[in-house]
């Protein structure tokens, strides 16, 4: 009895067993034929052609069971799970192309951003050196203004200085009656008077004449006094002609501490020294 039960059960559980296989790849075939069940829809989402169902040839893809197959095909074979799982081992190849291909994409936007970034911070840069540039150039631009401003200031000093002399000297040379020739004392007193003019600038000699006698011949005879003076600063000290101004007063009367005026006797000749200090101080 208990011999005659064995293959009974074996039957039995043959037959369980692949109807249960076929449940569980029937399962799976139904989950692989409907891709969009599976496939999520994210912001890489993109349209695939769904999975064809695998061509069904023996009794494992779904054939009524029989003797031959329980006997030739007790279990599933490598084949056929290769053949099953073949077309998620591509669907899974083309998500990592398509993975790849977005990384790709993805890493030539951050370039293109980096290198835009780049020559924007290259333009910044290059407008601020111009602006630093532009503003020194505007601050020389100033400082060159003030400074010609400030000679300008100087020039308009030294113009309105120009006629601004005093006298700082009065030297009185005395003649005899008739003569023009200079004494020992005379020349000693122009020597004292022109020696510290050397090197110097800003100043004037004014040289006037005075005669004792009446019209042009008082005239002529004060001329000839302040001319000798003349002759002997310029060739003794080379004192320049155009420094030197010369005027033959004749008998005109001399003006006196009392405001009074007073004729000369003989021949008489002064020499006023006359300097401008502002100008002088501006040249040093």
């Amino acid at each position: 009895m208990r011999t005659q039960l064995s293959p009974t059960l074996l039957l039995a559980f043959a037959l369980v067993l692949p109807g249960s296989t076929q449940r569980t790849c029937a399962q799976s075939n139904s989950n692989t034929d409907n891709p969009q069940a599976t496939q999520s829809t994210g912001p890489m989402s993109v349209d695939l052609e769904p999975l064809q169902p695998p061509k069904r040839t023996n009794f494992w893809d779904g054939d009524d069971p029989n003797l031959v197959n329980l006997v030739t095909h007790p279990f599933a074979n490598k084949k056929y799970v290769q053949r099953l799982t073949r077309p998620i081992k591509d669907r899974l190849n083309e998500l990592d192309e398509l993975t790849s291909a977005n990384g790709r994409a993805i890493k030539d936007v951050d370039a293109r951003a980096q290198h835009g970034l780049q020559l924007a911070s290259e333009k910044t840069t290059l407008a601020d050196a111009h602006a630093t540039d532009a503003g020194t150039k505007a601050q020389s631009a100033q400082i060159a203004a003030k400074q010609a401003s400030d000679r300008v200031s100087t020039a308009e000093q030294r113009v309105g200085s120009l006629d601004q002399y005093r006298a700082s000297a009065l030297t009185e040379i005395r003649f005899a009656p008739g003569q023009n020739l200079l004494s020992k004392n005379a020349k000693d007193a122009l020597d004292n008077l022109a020696a510290p003019l050397k090197d110097q600038h800003s100043y004037v000699i004014e040289v006037r004449g005075y005669a004792s006698g009446h019209g042009q011949a008082a005239i002529e005879a004060s001329q000839k006094m302040a001319d000798s003076v003349v002759r002997y600063l310029v060739l003794n000290h080379n004192i320049p002609v155009y420094r030197i101004y010369v005027l033959g007063m004749g008998d005109a009367p001399l003006a006196t501490d009392a405001g009074t005026a007073k004729r000369v006797s003989g021949g008489r000749v002064e020499i006023s020294l006359l300097k401008n200090d502002l100008v002088s101080s501006a040249q040093r």
